[in-house]
């Protein structure tokens, strides 16, 4: 019974008790800080990347493409890129995903989600979500899954995942899109009842990951379906998903 208490005491909560206000360890990769002033003009950071996602002259980086691998970070002789741990990163813009020299996290969680009221009367209290994995690694999928246990339990504010789109308020994609999976998708989102959301996380997602290139993606999907929200990453951590969500359903208040 002792070693019962002590383990339970060890232990602590098992679950996170405000979420919206929850954070990841400080070693988490998120916002990057650009420092042009900094740049030696070397363009190392650009050719190392394996997504294409940084651009030297100016220096901007696309956390639409940016899998967090820091190997800009690493090649940068001078410091210009860094990458602190604010981990706010969704946003309901492609354009917005794209951040230049001198643009701060504050500034970027303040401008990335303009919560719809329209969007909050329809779904701010219930938001039932079908997923879809389009040829992903099941890294994204992982962390979706993560934010439903008792860790992190996003089901307490109505947001959960379900089996059928025929239930869903809207899909969520991960993956890159492979030609196999693009006629699945499109049934799925077909299926979902109108009004309906798009969610795209993860960077396979949003712009193709490191796959952008491969002749067995199609991503055609989303040149007649507009995205609603993006939430970058590789993979997104469960929190910086479900901020996001709550954000653009206008729960995060």
């Amino acid at each position: 019974m002792f070693d019962l208490i002590k383990l339970r005491w060890f232990h602590n909560r098992p679950f996170i008790r405000d979420l919206r206000n929850a954070a990841p360890p400080p070693e988490f990769p998120g916002f990057p800080e650009l420092r042009e002033d900094k740049c030696p003009g070397c363009d190392h950071c650009a050719e190392v990347c394996p997504t294409r996602a940084i651009q030297a002259h100016p220096l901007r980086l696309d956390l639409g493409r940016c899998i967090f691998c820091r190997d800009c970070v690493r090649a940068c002789p001078a410091g210009a890129i860094a990458f602190t741990n604010r981990h706010r990163l969704g946003t309901t813009s492609r354009e917005a995903l794209v951040t230049a020299s001198g643009q701060s996290a504050d500034v970027y969680e303040a401008s990335g989600i303009a919560a719809r009221r329209e969007i909050h009367r329809l779904f701010g209290r219930s938001l039932k979500l079908r997923q879809v994995s389009a040829a992903g690694c099941n890294g994204c999928e992982m962390e979706l899954a993560a934010a439903g246990n008792v860790n992190f339990d996003m089901g307490r504010y109505g947001i959960d995942f379900v089996a059928s789109p025929r239930h869903a308020d809207g899909v969520v994609i991960t993956g890159p899109v492979s030609r196999n999976m693009a006629p699945a998708l499109r049934d799925t989102y077909l299926a979902v009842p109108q009004p309906r959301l798009v969610i795209a996380a993860g960077a396979c997602a949003i712009s193709g990951g490191i796959f952008a290139e491969s002749p067995e993606l199609d991503r055609t999907f989303f040149d007649k379906v507009p995205v609603d929200l993006f939430v970058p990453g590789c993979p997104p951590h469960p929190l910086t998903f479900i901020q996001a969500v709550l954000k653009f359903i206008g729960r995060m208040d």
